[in-house]
């Protein structure tokens, strides 16, 4: 199975804005690494939007 291009260029993305990698940082990184990421920051993301 391939992965998707547009939503590998979305994590990428998502990563780069919050953490400030460049992005062969981040392509550098496992799929799975990856993914762990855009879920830990989607997490803290929603938890600062519902404390304000």
């Amino acid at each position: 199975m391939t992965y998707a291009t547009d939503r590998m260029h979305e994590e990428i993305a998502y990563i780069a804005y919050h953490f400030h990698w460049s992005q062969a940082e981040i392509l550098d990184l496992e799929h799975r690494d990856r993914r762990r990421y855009v879920e830990q920051i989607a997490t803290l993301v929603t938890r600062a939007e519902a404390e304000r």
